[in-house]
């Protein structure tokens, strides 16, 4: 009589091996807080290289740590951020209940919340002139040079909730919430496409001229807009590329939970751009979610702000500018 063989599937097989790493890690609760993660590469489950890891469990790092210790509570939150799965699945895997599980994702989420501005804020003054020079060598202009940053939006999936779900279903036929990435500051001018108006107050928002442009001007206008842009493009990118599962499926938790987990993974990139954690963004592609939103602020039309620019733009020779963290990737 043949033995009898049982087949395992691959995944669960994965699952196994990670609560096998993780019994490990949960031997001794004293001597875990305490430990640094050794060996094998976290960017596969966990999206974030080593150095970034164990920066994020030292900012949340508590004076008094209890039960399973900062360290397996970051891992079981990174790891249910980068699956975007359930809480079962998560439970499963670490080999922990699934309300355990819940606790410790909430948990550090709060955690982020708190700490947050660390990495999300506007800029300062003395910051300005920094950041209008690097405007200016994306542009190739010094017409540039009073941009403080460069806005866009993007739709995050979410399932549809049981109470007003037709408040969350865009013009794009799905249920979603949006956020905007921005940046700005008093005296200083914003970039964003074609989904916003062109302002001059209540802030100074420029956008490219409509095509087909008029002139010559107006072409040379939109070409440099669109290089100093890009910039802001490429970040969406990349965000979406190292939070799949977060950005480009439908988020599985209360529509209260959403905005916090934006802020998590937005907290986490500017997180991974310190420590020098940088994912080249995959398949991006022009998130056009600028929808047009009523203001209760009276809005002034920029668009003489935008012309007399764009004649600076055909006016100015491009200049040699070298800012050096520019220089470290193609951002167009």
């Amino acid at each position: 009589m043949s033995a009898a063989h049982t087949v395992v599937p691959l995944g669960l097989l994965h699952m196994r091996r990670l609560q096998r790493w993780f019994s490990r890690l949960r031997i001794d609760p004293v001597r875990q807080r305490r430990r640094k993660l050794t060996n094998g590469d976290l960017r596969k489950d966990f999206r974030l290289s080593r150095p970034t890891l164990d920066s994020l469990v030292h900012r949340l790092q508590g004076p008094v740590d209890h039960g399973w210790g900062k360290a397996f509570e970051v891992l079981v939150f990174l790891f249910w951020l980068a699956c975007g799965t359930s809480y079962r699945v998560v439970s499963e895997a670490f080999d922990i209940p699934r309300t355990t599980c819940h606790d410790l994702v909430h948990r550090v989420s709060k955690g982020i919340q708190q700490i947050f501005r660390q990495q999300i804020h506007f800029p300062s003054r003395d910051e300005l002139p920094e950041i209008g020079a690097g405007f200016q060598q994306l542009a190739g202009s010094p017409a540039f040079g009073y941009v403080a940053g460069a806005i866009d939006g993007c739709q995050v999936r979410i399932v549809p909730p049981g109470a007003f779900a037709s408040d969350y279903f865009n013009r794009k036929l799905f249920h979603s919430i949006q956020f905007q990435a921005i940046c700005d500051h008093e005296g200083w001018c914003l970039l964003g496409d074609g989904g916003y108006p062109c302002l001059a107050q209540p802030i100074h928002l420029l956008t490219p001229y409509r095509e087909p442009v008029r002139n010559a001007v107006q072409g040379r206008y939109n070409a440099k807009m669109s290089r100093a842009r890009c910039v802001v493009e490429r970040a969406f990118g990349v965000l979406k590329t190292r939070w799949r599962s977060i950005f480009l499926k439908a988020l599985e938790v209360k529509v209260e939970f959403v905005s916090e987990v934006i802020i998590d993974c937005l907290f986490l990139h500017n997180l991974c751009i310190g420590t020098g954690d940088i994912l080249e963004p995959e398949g991006e592609d022009d998130n056009g979610d600028g929808d047009e939103v009523a203001q209760e602020c009276q809005q002034q039309s920029g668009d003489t702000l935008r012309d007399r620019l764009a004649a600076a733009v055909s006016a100015a020779p491009a200049p040699e500018l070298r800012i050096p963290v520019l220089l470290e990737h193609d951002y167009c």
